[in-house]
C-alpha cells in the first residue's frame, strides 16, 4: 500500500524513512522531529528576512490585532455587560468602549428599549420581534365555564444584569408567568364579563400581577402592556353557549319588564289608596263636624226651650214655616175683602206671572 514502508525507507523523500541513507539514526518507521523543526525554522527565516526581528514584528502585529478586537460600540438603545472569565465586571452605556479581548473578557449586548412580544395562545403570523406561543389557551371561569383567552404580553428589559444572570429562558419565563396569572384571574371571574365588558379590568389586573411575580424572580423585565386579542367560548360549544346567553338575556329582559311594570303600578295603586284614604278621612271629619254642629245647635235650642217654652215654640214654628214656604208659590187673601162672596182669582195667571211669564 502507498503508506507502507515496502523496504525502501532509505529513500530521501520517503515519509516513513529516517531522512538518512543507509538506515542510520532512528528507526526507519519514525519521522525525525528535530529535522522537521529545523526545516520549518529555515523556511520561516526565508519568509522573514529580518530573522528574529521579523518574528518579533509578527508577534507585535498579532498582539495589536488582538488588542484592537476589544473595541466595541454600544448603540443608543442598548446596554453591554462585560464578563471576565464568565464573571460579571461592569455594565456599559451607549458609546465606544474597550475590553480585554477574548478569551479573557466577553461582552453581552442587549437592546434594553426594544419592545418584545410574547403571544399566549395566538395563532396569527409571527411578529418581527421574538415571540413564543402557548397552544393551550382554554381556561376555567368561576362559574365553571370554559373560555378561550388569547393575549399578548409586551415587555422590555429593565435591568440587564438581572436579565442575564437571574433567569435563563426569558421568553419562556414571561410566557409561563403570564399564562399562570391569567388562569388565576380568569378563575376568579364569571365568563360573561370576560367576553364582554370586563376585558379592560382583566388586562390591568394581569399586568400588575405579572410584573409583581417577575419582580420576585428579579428577572429584570418590565411589563409594558397586556393585550387580550380574543376571549370567547370554545368553538366546539360556542353555538350552545350563545343560545344559553341569549336565553339568559331574554330571562333578564322579562324580569326587567316585570319590575318596570311593578314599579309603575305599585306607586299608582299606593297613590290611589292614599287618595281614597284622604277622601274618607275628609268625609268622616265633615260628617262628624256636621253632626257635632247639629248636636250643639239642638242643645242650644233645647236649653232656650227649657228656659222659655212658649217663645221657643213660636220661634221654632216660624223658622220651620219659613223654610217650608220659602220655595212655594203663595197667595195671600185679605179677610176684609168681603164676606159671603167668593172672589174669583185667576190662579193660573198668577202662577205664570210669578214664574216670570215663561211657558
Amino acid at each position: 500500500m502507498s503508506w507502507q514502508n515496502n523496504g525502501d525507507g532509505d529513500r530521501p523523500n520517503n515519509p516513513w524513512g529516517n531522512g538518512q541513507r543507509g538506515g542510520g539514526g532512528r528507526g526507519g518507521n519514525e519521522p525525525n522531529i528535530d529535522e522537521v523543526i529545523r526545516k520549518g525554522q529555515e523556511k520561516l527565516k526565508k519568509i522573514l528576512p529580518g530573522g528574529k526581528g521579523g518574528i518579533l514584528l509578527l508577534v507585535l502585529g498579532a498582539l495589536a490585532i488582538w488588542m484592537a478586537s476589544g473595541f466595541y460600540v454600544v448603540a443608543t438603545n442598548e446596554n453591554a455587560v462585560v464578563l471576565r472569565f464568565g464573571e460579571y465586571q461592569s455594565t456599559n452605556r451607549p458609546g465606544l468602549h474597550w475590553h480585554i479581548p477574548y478569551p479573557v473578557e466577553t461582552v453581552e449586548v442587549q437592546g434594553i428599549t426594544d419592545k418584545r412580544l410574547t403571544q399566549i395562545g395566538s395563532v396569527g403570523a409571527q411578529p418581527r420581534t421574538s415571540s413564543r406561543r402557548v397552544a393551550n389557551s382554554l381556561m376555567l371561569t368561576r362559574d365553571e365555564n370554559i373560555v378561550d383567552v388569547r393575549f399578548n404580553v409586551v415587555w422590555q428589559i429593565s435591568d440587564l444584569d438581572s436579565y442575564l444572570f437571574n433567569i435563563t429562558d426569558h421568553e419562556a419565563t414571561v410566557a409561563a408567568v403570564s399564562e399562570s396569572v391569567m388562569r388565576e384571574l380568569v378563575g376568579q371571574r364569571d365568563i360573561v364579563p370576560i367576553i364582554t365588558s370586563g376585558r379592560g379590568p382583566l388586562q390591568d389586573a394581569s399586568k400588575e400581577t405579572i410584573q409583581a411575580t417577575l419582580d420576585k424572580y428579579q428577572a429584570g423585565i418590565l411589563i409594558l402592556e397586556v393585550q387580550i386579542q380574543e376571549s370567547d367560548a370554545p368553538a366546539e360549544v360556542k353555538d350552545a353557549f350563545l343560545d344559553v346567553q341569549r336565553a339568559k338575556a331574554d330571562s333578564q329582559r322579562f324580569v326587567n319588564e316585570a319590575n318596570k311594570y311593578r314599579n309603575e303600578q305599585v306607586p299608582a295603586a299606593q297613590g290611589a289608596a292614599e287618595r281614597a284614604t284622604q277622601l274618607a278621612e275628609g268625609y268622616r271629619a265633615r260628617i262628624v263636624a256636621g253632626a257635632e254642629g247639629e248636636a250643639a245647635r239642638f242643645l242650644s235650642v233645647y236649653n232656650e226651650y227649657v228656659q222659655a217654652k212658649d217663645v221657643t215654640k213660636k220661634r221654632l214654628y216660624l223658622e220651620t214655616m219659613e223654610q217650608i214656604l220659602a220655595g212655594m208659590d203663595k197667595i195671600i187673601l185679605d179677610g176684609s175683602a168681603g164676606s159671603g162672596v167668593v172672589p174669583y182669582l185667576p190662579l193660573d195667571q198668577l202662577t205664570k206671572k210669578s214664574d216670570g211669564g215663561q211657558n
